[in-house]
């Protein structure tokens, strides 16, 4: 019994063991499986509706290359990491349907997104790109797209053919205006512009009769357009903090617009930090009916 103590507690200091128990804490977890020979499929893991294989947080520099022999892929997450390269290899993993980016060095996409025939989803907000790739416009299946917390100034024309499009941000860039191929998206619900240098909206705004959240606050939006007043699905309207002194006419026409909103994530009209020509700041403090009935009585005279 002595001696079988003994030689446990010996191979317990072995040096050559402690190396390699302090160097395995630190394997990620794919290195770990490859160095104990397992299959790189044993890490995806299988849910009720996606396959999914995840590298969150893991400090990678580089997408390791065994991911590509893993078409079976739907819902890649390698979000969080210093990517600064997007291998065209992507395209091989041609199930995904969600595929999420964000907080990475990303500068550029590759066009070989294009063969991502099945995906709905592609967040590649808080990253460093200046362009997108025209060649995206292919994934007509794409619903929704977060572009959020990069440095783009425009879209690609083609994005105009993303028909099935449903939720689009674009919010912390550098747009000047709104790209015009938006006003083809037909289908979107939600379109987030905060925070971009916009000045005005234009009056094909009133193109998105499906559209249900506009956020467009912190910019320096000069007039609110009366076409917007024609988008009479808006439930949610965020023109916080831009350089707005008068209001349309019209804006009763929003009809779905239940109340005026001051909470971020309240349905409603959000209108604060304005600098709104009398009497509607004392208007807006009476609430929605209040506002609707004044500008109703100042129409008909």
């Amino acid at each position: 019994m002595g001696a079988k103590q003994s030689r446990g507690h010996s191979k317990d200091k072995d040096p050559q063991r402690i190396w390699l128990l302090g160097r395995r804490q630190k394997l990620s977890p794919w290195d770990d499986a490859l160095l104990n020979g397992r299959d790189p499929r044993s890490l995806l893991k299988h849910g009720m509706r996606h396959i999914t294989f995840s590298l969150v947080t893991k400090g990678m520099t580089d997408v390791p290359d065994f991911l590509w022999g893993l078409p079976e892929v739907q819902k890649l997450n390698l979000s969080h990491n210093q990517l600064r390269i997007l291998p065209p290899e992507v395209g091989k993993l041609t199930r995904i349907v969600v595929l999420n980016l964000s907080g990475n060095c990303l500068k550029t996409l590759p066009g070989e997104l294009s063969l991502l025939k099945s995906m709905k989803v592609l967040f590649v907000n808080m990253n460093c790109l200046t362009e997108m790739p025209p060649e995206l416009s292919s994934c007509k299946h794409l619903e929704v797209l977060s572009l959020s917390h990069n440095c783009l100034a425009q879209l690609p024309a083609s994005f105009a053919d993303l028909s099935s499009l449903r939720k689009l941000n674009l919010s912390n860039n550098s747009f000047a205006h709104l790209p015009i191929c938006v006003f083809s998206l037909k289908q979107l619900d939600f379109l987030h512009v905060g925070s971009n240098r916009l000045e005005n909206i234009a009056e094909s705004i009133q193109c998105l009769a499906s559209l249900q959240i506009f956020i467009a606050e912190s910019n320096n939006i000069h007039s609110f357009p009366r076409s917007l007043c024609l988008v009479t699905s808006l439930e949610l309207l965020n023109l916080n903090d831009n350089d707005i002194q008068t209001l349309p006419e019209e804006l009763y026409l929003l009809g779905r617009l239940a109340r005026i909103a001051w909470n971020p994530m309240d349905k409603g009209l959000h209108i604060s930090h304005n600098p709104l020509s009398k009497p509607l700041p004392e208007l807006i403090e009476g609430g929605l009916e209040v506002l609707f009935s004044y500008l109703k009585d100042k129409n008909r005279h």
